[in-house]
């Protein structure tokens, strides 16, 4: 028998970790790695479920400043535990076309748990932002409280300072 107590949990990752690498698929079952990434910063933007309110904002506000990060040589994703075929819904019924919005779903929570914001009693990820530069270091990390809406403007104040 497995029990969740089973499963280790790494500390959450602070500024000055190194990113660990991972490849996820998002909502068009496309594959999304890190490492292709290396030549941009990228926010990780984790949320607990797709299809609730405060999740839709916080991904919406990712759609909504993709050229704001692009001025700032930074991909913005989202990630939760969701399926593919659940986020490609999700993702259409918000008009969100491109955004990735990373699908954490198997082994259930894989990257959540790499990066320390897995929640266990939950089975869904924290609410946080991650952001990684161009030498897969973490420069910015942060859990909000799940039933809030994490300000985008904090990231982008950040990324204009660094």
């Amino acid at each position: 028998m497995y029990h969740h107590a089973q499963i280790p949990q790494p500390r959450m990752v602070r500024p000055g970790d190194l990113a660990a690498t991972f490849s996820l698929k998002d909502q068009s079952d496309e594959t999304f790695s890190l490492l292709e990434h290396h030549h941009k910063r990228v926010l990780l933007s984790f949320h607990p479920l797709a299809w609730t309110d405060k999740c839709a904002v916080q991904m919406l506000s990712l759609e909504e400043n993709r050229e704001t990060f692009s001025s700032h040589n930074t991909v913005a994703v989202g990630i939760s535990v969701d399926s593919v075929p659940c986020k490609r819904a999700w993702a259409k019924s918000l008009g969100i076309t491109s955004t990735p919005l990373l699908c954490d779903f198997w082994p259930h929570g894989f990257v959540s748990r790499l990066y320390g914001l897995f929640r266990e009693g939950n089975g869904f990820c924290e609410r946080a932002n991650v952001i990684v530069d161009v030498d897969q270091a973490v420069i910015f990390s942060k859990v909000y409280p799940v039933h809030s809406v994490p300000d985008i403007g904090e990231i982008i104040a950040f990324l204009e300072s660094d």
